[in-house]
Formats: structure tokens, C-alpha cells, sequence
């Protein structure tokens, strides 16, 4: 993926304090302001702390949750927006579908199961949820895209 510019909003969160509800109530009404947005997606970002925090994992650790949208500036950027910077990388992209609820099962099988049967280690960058038009909240039949950053693994090829 080549970087991109993200617009959103951010906090800090664990798992056992998880406030994605109160994230996204509080930035869907802002994004149609948005100058220089592109298209329609909305991007969720994870940002860990370090690069052992899935490896330890810790449901009352903290990490920063960003909900937002790509933009070619950031200028005119109204507040209470933030500006995020998303480095580029290689990503494993995998399509989720079904509720949010259960997406932690669907990537607990992505990092235990699919991971170290592959050509790539994790690496430490932004982790990205993609959601387009088959994004449906609840819904069962709700589709995103998870993006996991990788790198290849030492020795493969």
C-alpha cells in the first residue's frame, strides 16, 4: 500500500474500556465536511503501542483507535479533526463477513493460524479495518476488509 493522509478522530482505548461506539458517533457527523476526501470508504486504524503488544496480548492494555477517511490534503482541516499519516508498506488484506461482534475470532485465526503458515512475520505499523459499501454495521451479511501490515519473513522467498 502507498502511504495515504487520513482525516478523523482518535482515542485511546483498551479492549475491557473499548469506546469505538462513542469514536464513530462522534466523527460520522464530521465527515461529510471533510475537504479533499476521497471516495466513500471509512477507515478504522489501530495504532499499537509496540510491536509485542498482539504477541503479549493484554485486553487492558491501551492503544489509539482512529476513525477516518483518506484525503489528498489536509488543509482546511476543521476542528475537532486530526491528521493521521499512514506509512507505506506491504498489507495481508482478508475480507471479513458477518457482525462486528465476532470480527476478534475471525483475526485471532488470521494472527494464531494463517500467520505463521505464511511467507510473513507481523510488523509493527497501523492496522487497518476498510469499510465500503457492503459495510452494514450489525448486519450478518456486513463486509470489511482487514489489513494486517507484513513483511516477509527472513530466508523466504
Amino acid at each position: 500500500m502507498p502511504g495515504m493522509l487520513l482525516a478523523g478522530s482518535c482515542r485511546a482505548m483498551s479492549l475491557m474500556d473499548n469506546q469505538t461506539r462513542e469514536l464513530w458517533q462522534e466523527f460520522m457527523p464530521l465527515r461529510n465536511h471533510i475537504p479533499g476526501r476521497v471516495g466513500n470508504e471509512l477507515y478504522s486504524v489501530d495504532i499499537y503501542p509496540d510491536a509485542e503488544y498482539l504477541r503479549d496480548f493484554d485486553p487492558h492494555r491501551t492503544f489509539r483507535k482512529w476513525a477516518g477517511v483518506p484525503v489528498t490534503t489536509w488543509e482546511g482541516l476543521p476542528e475537532p479533526l486530526e491528521k493521521l499519516e499512514l506509512p507505506e508498506g506491504l498489507y495481508a488484506v482478508f475480507r471479513y463477513r458477518g457482525s462486528p461482534r465476532t470480527v476478534g475470532a475471525f483475526y485471532h485465526r488470521i494472527l494464531t493460524e494463517w500467520l505463521p503458515a505464511s511467507l510473513y512475520d507481523l510488523e509493527h505499523r497501523p492496522h487497518l479495518a476498510v469499510m465500503g459499501p457492503t459495510y452494514l454495521g450489525d448486519h450478518p451479511d456486513s463486509e470489511e476488509d482487514l489489513w494486517i501490515p507484513v513483511r516477509v519473513k527472513d530466508g523466504a522467498s
